[in-house]
């Protein structure tokens, strides 16, 4: 007698929690995400279903097979997949789980999800994001985008937040996430640093300091009005 797994009937759909690289594509009128394990290679909407990666012709997801969306229950655990040097630039997600899904110790595996809200690290420097920029790869049609701060963009193709929730659209929220946290962070424990140390820590912070100046001195040359003074 084969045994069957209990079926749930929830009043409203599950909530779950995961990490993916957000995507523009070649043109710049579309916004997705892509996974950081078997789904990685396509990108899906902020609305989508789920297929077999191997391309089988069962249904996702199968108790025979790993296909179909995977997410975890806690936020904290999701969170934590991002301490990874593989997966820093990714975003967080928020995702609602929809349609047949499978519920496991720490989370689901499941046919359909909306992604309700992205939540985009601090920028490589430290800085709150202002804008997901060119990330350096990609997959075909599609550029993959982390998170950046105004002062490092250089050039390259970005979006706002804001601009990358409208391309996404399903009334997608993007929001920024807190700075990365100062080293000297330890400051409670600073009395027990030497002095090549505390010496590092204060060059680190007064190189942040200057580059904020900078930021002020320029924004003050441009004026109240936003043309330049002059």
């Amino acid at each position: 007698m084969r045994l069957r797994l209990p079926e749930e009937r929830p009043t409203e759909p599950p909530t779950g929690y995961k990490i993916a690289h957000p995507m523009l594509s070649q043109d710049g009128t579309r916004a997705g995400f892509t996974g950081v394990s078997l789904g990685g290679a396509l990108p899906y909407g902020v609305l989508a279903d789920a297929s077999c990666v191997y391309g089988l012709r069962h249904q996702a997801p199968s108790r025979r097979c790993d296909c179909g969306f995977h997410c975890v229950h806690d936020r904290t655990a999701a969170e934590a997949l991002l301490c990874t040097a593989e997966h820093r630039a990714a975003v967080l997600l928020e995702v609602t789980v929809l349609g047949r899904y499978i519920r496991f110790e720490r989370g689901f595996r499941y046919a359909r999800q909306r992604v309700r809200t992205a939540t985009a690290g601090p920028c490589a420097c430290g800085t709150v994001a202002a804008a997901l920029a060119d990330a350096g790869w990609g997959r075909p049609g599609w550029h993959a985008l982390a998170p950046s701060c105004a002062g490092c963009l250089r050039g390259r193709t970005s979006v706002s937040l804001a601009g990358f929730a409208r391309l996404a659209g399903e009334g997608l929220r993007v929001v920024a996430g807190r700075a990365a946290p100062v080293a000297v962070a330890d400051l409670a424990a600073a009395g027990e640093l030497g002095v090549p140390e505390l010496t590092a820590e204060a060059a680190l912070l007064q190189a942040r300091l200057d580059w904020f100046q900078a930021q002020l001195a320029r924004l003050g040359e441009r004026g109240p009005g936003g043309g330049r003074k002059g």
